[in-house]
């Protein structure tokens, strides 16, 4: 796929998450099939610059092309200079936040309450074109602030009006925030009223839902958050699926347990180890979430504060719990695990 003067290997793209989209995470999706990721989201606050979170969220050492990161803010003078800052430290494609619906986000007037007020989305979008007229700059928005003000068609009008290369959207209004289903006829109707590329984004699960998403909305590409989170071979399958119509066999115990093991090495390298430790609690959980024993396993996890300990603990889980599944069986879930 040729976007934005990038050549990618497929239109399937990582959606950005706080706590979640690190650079180990986004190496591993894109080893694992995704053609692009997005960072997590790094404040336009130019004091907290500084901070030892806000540099690990510029640190893009040995990642693959292209490098995007994510900005939010509400003041378009501050998000120039958080686009320059970036673009100066290796950043290839600035992403701006008008999709976050996380109150401590939405409360500063950033993120998703942006789309509340099309003036100043306007601004903050020129702005940042002019700041760094050679780098691409994409936007993340909803479909609207609520049910009945779905904008997002007037939105996508302002920013490419305003210059931005590419929107992706995710299919429910910021008061939705993450509950119902997602609903993509908002954005089918945008993707027949711009000219730039369209993604779309939301409650994509599956190779099936994918193909069906794409069908239904028209869309040049598909970005997946949440379902990727302990599962990060969703790529590797929906690639497959589009590309050929069949299903991949679900990866076996060995294999996610490989997969695991080398991303838990990279999050102590990337964090250090105490701080690795409890990072890497929450994807252990996700890994093995839906298999059998893994509520108990989780639980003692928690309780771990060594490398040591964990490595050894998940070990024992995948490799030696008698009854456990043989290495080379496929994986199965169990709803209440």
């Amino acid at each position: 796929m040729d976007y934005l003067g990038f050549t990618l290997k497929n239109n399937l793209f990582v959606a950005p998450m706080a706590g979640v989209t690190d650079r180990p995470f986004r190496q591993l999706c894109k080893n694992l099939g995704a053609g692009l990721a997005v960072s997590e989201m790094v404040t336009s606050n130019s004091l907290l610059y500084g901070s030892a979170k806000t540099r690990r969220r510029a640190d893009h050492g040995g990642e693959v092309a292209p490098i995007v990161v994510q900005i939010a803010g509400a003041d378009p003078e501050l998000l120039a200079q958080a686009a320059r800052y970036n673009v100066e430290r290796g950043a290839q494609i600035i992403d701006i936040n008008m999709g976050c619906p996380a109150k401590k986000v939405c409360n500063v007037m950033a993120g998703s309450a942006l789309m509340q007020n099309e003036p100043l989305v306007a601004k903050i979008l020129e702005a940042v074109v002019a700041a760094i007229p050679d780098t691409p700059v994409t936007l993340k928005l909803r479909t609207g602030w609520n049910r009945e003000h779905k904008n997002a068609p007037a939105i996508a009008h302002i920013a490419e009006d305003s210059g931005v290369r590419a929107i992706a959207i995710h299919g429910r209004t910021r008061a939705d925030q993450y509950s119902g289903h997602a609903e993509y006829d908002t954005i089918a109707d945008v993707k027949t009223r711009v000219r730039i590329p369209v993604i779309a984004n939301g409650d994509i699960t599956s190779p099936e839902k994918a193909k069906l998403v794409l069908d239904t909305t028209g869309a040049d590409g598909v970005m997946i958050g949440r379902a990727a989170q302990g599962r990060p071979w969703l790529f590797r399958e929906i690639e497959h699926f589009l590309r050929t119509g069949a299903v991949l066999p679900a990866p076996t115990f060995a294999e996610i347990h490989t997969i695991l093991r080398a991303h838990l090495a990279d999050l102590y390298a990337f964090y250090g180890e105490d701080t690795g430790v409890r990072i890497a609690r929450k994807h252990i959980s996700w890994y093995t979430k839906g298999i059998a024993g893994a509520a108990r396993f989780r639980h003692a996890m928690n309780q771990l504060e060594a490398v040591e300990a964990q490595l050894a603990a998940t070990d024992e889980f995948f490799l030696d719990t008698p009854g456990r599944l043989c290495a080379n069986d496929p994986i199965t879930y169990m709803e209440a695990a």
